[in-house]
């Protein structure tokens, strides 16, 4: 098979410095790379760019047409600036440039181009300081009306750029990796590109960077969009495939077993999910083959509770469990909670152990010596479980709970752990939409569990809008009062923990969702610190039992504090969302959520989560100092609107941007999407995965179809590349 052009290092094509210049502004290093580098939208010459809807603050690229040319004195020191006033016939932006009274040559009236910088305000006016722009040459049109009318309407592409690489001159770089490219190698199979007229690999890419019609760049993005969905769905379901062929040890419960002890001490009967989703993992967990499944759950669904089942089957064999969480506060949480659950007998003899980073040297190494040794049988920890340093006897399964606070690489180093390939179950109380869960989770069997457990009184929502109702968080905080009065707890989350000082929960951060809102980007977050002086200090709440967590705390002082809360010798605690998973207090009834509009659906739905989880109604008051109508008020209103956490995902979903969505963390590599749009491609993603099983299926090691077994080995290996880029 001849070579691929495009996995050619871009320095060879455009030179040394071009391709340093673009590897920086865009991170693009191949040709590959570069050739996806697309437009984010096009332009025509003899079309304008409205002028009223442009950004003030954003950099821009416009076409327009200059209007007049002023050169005039500078007031305060030596020199001139010169003035140019473009338009779109309706609105004015002002070009401004100092000391370059030249430009005015070329910048005369009635000349159009592309003009690109940052948007400024100066006076009312808007307009751009020193910005970069490439005018239209008059001769381009040609002589005949046809010719002039063509060149007028043809799109312009304008690519995603930054200060220092304008958007024309990535399309002069691109016309010139295009010019050299020769044919390329088209990994979509023939048989699927004729039955759905796709255009082939080489063609999408000519008319995507240089159309000549709309429909040029329409076909081309189709085409290419579905190249994106079948490569990254038989990427999905080759490691699927791939995962099928590794040997494990089989895991069953027998009659008198651990797990049939432990059923029968419930104080409760599991719900019918609860019984459905354990069934499938104990069919899982009884294969030779390793256990990939995802559980996804309401908030409170009770799976934690599944997951414990399936270590006790495991624990049966002699096999250990490895539970990860995403900060000390919930694996401390796990801890008690397992323990309590197996009750004392059966918690001797699997001696459930801790391990943290921030634990005391010497009960750190005691726990290392449990979990070596395979006394423990059942191991909670945080990021320290990854460690070289940490060895397991016989690790049999992994549960990553909360799976979107850590990556794939991060689960496959646990992973690795295992003598023979563990067994692996994902939980997470974030409930993900279909064609996300095909995107990011394509590799794993899928649970779900909507049923709640009985007795649960239900929760509350409101939002307290601030900028029609300022004197509302007065009400706001003798409602929590009024909750404490009738002897039940309450939290007040804050994104911060002081000025400068954003939630840290100790352990390596993580990609997660964003939490603050650009509409709220300029205002000071609310933080612990502040918040429990104000409450210390006003009538309603000074006389209660105060005090604060976040994850700058100390282990053991985060500990105490839990535990005082959860014993109920704290009325009101102040945090961070070091509280967002797993804090179970069911005497919690009462929740304020300050700057509500800096948090994601998600993680709003989850902080609700931690009241309202015993037989004591839940209020949840989500506190807002958003616009009406913005983007951020939308997304507490969606949460005040619902306690459905899977119509939430979809809001979600389509309110935030793609990226966020699904994450550099949970993609190892495999989301860095560039057309696909998992909000509004739910069928196209369905049907390329299933035209990539069934060439799979056909040809499992895809020994007729090189050019796709290629493109998926290129991605392992930039994913490879990524993971250690990281490191």
């Amino acid at each position: 098979m001849p070579t691929d052009p495009t996995a050619t290092k871009l320095e060879g094509v455009l030179g040394g410095r071009t391709a340093a210049a673009f590897k920086r502004a865009f991170g693009v290093v191949t040709v590959g790379d570069f050739l996806e580098h697309y437009p984010r939208r096009y332009a025509r010459r003899g079309e304008l760019t409205a002028l009223n809807r442009i950004p003030v603050g954003e950099s821009v690229t416009i076409v327009a047409e200059v209007l007049t040319v002023q050169e005039r004195p500078m007031k305060a020191r030596r020199g001139s600036i010169l003035e140019v006033r473009i338009t779109d016939g309706q609105g004015i932006l002002v070009l401004t440039f100092f000391n370059q009274a030249w430009r005015s040559k070329e910048l005369a009236p009635g000349v159009r181009g592309i003009f690109a910088g940052k948007v400024g305000d100066y006076k009312g006016v808007l307009q751009l300081a020193h910005p970069d722009y490439e005018l239209f040459e008059a001769a381009e049109r040609g002589s005949s009306a046809e010719a002039a009318r063509s060149w007028a309407m043809t799109p312009i592409p304008i690519y995603p750029a930054t200060a220092s690489v304008a958007s024309w001159q990535v399309a002069k770089a691109m016309a010139v990796v295009l010019d050299g490219l020769g044919p390329l190698p088209d990994p979509i199979p023939d048989e699927v590109r004729s039955r759905e007229n796709l255009l082939s690999y080489g063609e999408a890419l000519e008319l995507i960077h240089r159309p000549k019609t709309d429909a040029d760049a329409h076909v081309a993005r189709d085409a290419l969009r579905h190249r994106e969905a079948f490569l990254l769905q038989a990427a999905l379901l080759q490691q699927r495939q791939i995962a099928k062929l590794e040997e494990t040890t089989p895991r069953t419960a027998a009659p008198g077993s651990l797990l049939e002890r432990f059923d029968a001490a419930l104080p409760f009967t599991l719900t019918g999910d609860q019984n459905l989703v354990g069934a499938e993992i104990a069919k899982d967990l009884a294969q030779p083959v390793p256990m990939n499944r995802l559980v996804q759950g309401e908030v409170g669904s009770g799976k934690t509770l599944v997951a414990l089942r399936a270590m006790l089957t495991v624990a049966e064999s002699g096999g250990q469990a490895a539970l990860l969480a995403p900060t000390e506060v919930l694996a401390g949480q796990h801890l008690r909670s397992i323990v309590k659950s197996l009750g004392p007998d059966l918690a001797a003899s699997l001696m459930p152990t801790l391990l943290t980073g921030q634990m005391p040297v010497a009960e750190r190494r005691r726990a290392m010596l449990r979990i070596v040794s395979g006394q423990a049988k059942i191991v909670i920890g945080t990021h320290a479980l990854l460690s070289e340093s940490v060895t397991f006897y016989d690790l049999g399964l992994v549960v990553v709970d909360e799976q979107h606070r850590f990556g794939v690489e991060q689960r496959e180093t646990l992973r690795q752990k295992g003598r023979r390939p563990p067994h692996v179950l994902v939980l997470t109380a974030t409930p993900i939409p279909r064609t996300v869960a095909m995107t990011v989770f394509g590799d794993l069997d899928v649970s779900t569990i909507r049923e709640l457990p009985a007795g649960r009184a239900g929760i509350e929502t409101f939002v307290v809008g601030l900028v029609d109702h300022p004197g509302w968080i007065h009400r706001a905080w003798a409602r929590l009062s009024e909750e404490v009065a009738a002897g039940r707890q309450a939290f007040v989350v804050c994104p911060a923990i002081d000025v400068g000082q954003p939630e840290d929960d100790g352990e390596p951060p993580v990609d997660d969702e964003p939490v603050a809102a650009p509409e709220s980007a300029e205002r000071p977050r609310a933080t612990v610190v502040g918040t429990l002086a104000e409450l210390s200090a006003i009538e309603a709440t000074r006389s209660l039992r105060l005090a604060s967590l976040h994850g700058r705390m100390p282990s053991d002082e985060k500990d105490s504090i839990m535990r005082q809360f959860a014993a109920g010798g704290i009325d009101i605690l102040v945090a961070t969302t070091v509280i967002e998973v797993g804090v179970d207090v069911p005497n919690a009834a009462a929740m304020v959520v300050l700057d509500a509009d800096r948090f994601g659906v998600s993680q709003l739905h989850q902080l609700r989560g931690r009241v309202g989880r015993g037989s004591l109604p839940g209020l949840c008051l989500l506190v807002t100092a958003a616009e009406p109508g913005s983007i951020a008020r939308e997304r507490v209103d969606a949460v005040a609107a619902t306690l459905d956490g899977f119509e939430l995902a979809q809001v979600d979903l389509e309110l935030r941007q793609e990226g966020d969505v699904l994450g550099s963390a949970q993609s190892g590599g495999r989301s860095s999407l560039k057309l696909l749009r998992v909000a509004h491609d739910g069928d196209l993603i369905t049907l390329a995965r299933s035209e990539a099983a069934a060439v799979l299926d056909a040809d499992p090691a895809l020994s007729e179809y090189p050019a796709l077994r290629a493109a998926l080995e290129h991605r392992v290996d930039a994913s490879a590349r990524a993971a250690l880029s990281k490191n």
